[in-house]
């Protein structure tokens, strides 16, 4: 450890092999909501979920190592770590608001960018050891995104059937109304 001071490295509160295994996790767990919105070619997908839940998770470790250093003078820390959550959902709720865009009357990426959010949420509850937790939450998303995916497309489809329906109708019933009701055949033809 000699040289580990020697360098700057610094002893942390945690053990070194728990810290990893809490980025892993988060970065594992990040992945499979990544993975989802990859698949549905959403433009953040696996590596932009990933990194925002290690980021996360990251962030969330380091506030408790700092809060923690602070803590060994013996006397009571003035410091929130609950601030520094806050900082961490408001960058990744940056990042979430660059994946939505209006496009005409409608708004895409929404969904985008609360899987970011998510994925952050899932960061910080894995740099705290909520393993379960995040496991549970990961799990619920995934479930969320893909069954109600396919359930909302269903819909959609039908609804658009519809309207087809409903436009043919329509055009049918304009073209032959005035040519029935007049007398006249269609513009351009002889009677």
């Amino acid at each position: 450890m000699d040289f580990g001071n020697g360098v700057g490295l610094v002893e942390s509160y945690l053990p070194l092999h728990i810290v990893l295994i809490r980025l892993f996790i988060a970065a594992v767990l990040g992945g499979v909501i990544g993975f989802e919105r990859e698949v549905h070619t959403a433009e953040a997908g696996l590596r932009t979920h990933i990194l925002v839940a290690v980021a996360a998770a990251l962030f969330t470790i380091l506030t408790f190592e700092i809060f923690h250093t602070i803590s060994e003078n013996g006397e009571t820390p003035r410091a929130d770590p609950i601030r520094a959550i806050e900082a961490v959902t408001a960058g990744i709720a940056f990042l979430g608001a660059g994946a939505i865009f209006r496009s005409g009357a409608g708004v895409q990426g929404l969904t985008t960018g609360a899987g970011m959010w998510l994925a952050g949420a899932v960061g910080v509850a894995c740099a705290l050891g909520y393993y379960l937790i995040s496991l549970a939450v990961s799990v619920f998303a995934i479930v969320i995104l893909a069954a109600l995916r396919a359930l909302a497309h269903n819909y959609i489809r039908r609804q658009d059937e519809l309207k087809k329906q409903n436009d043919g109708d329509e055009n049918a019933s304009t073209v032959e109304g005035p040519a029935k009701g007049s007398g006249r055949g269609p513009v351009g033809q002889a009677r």
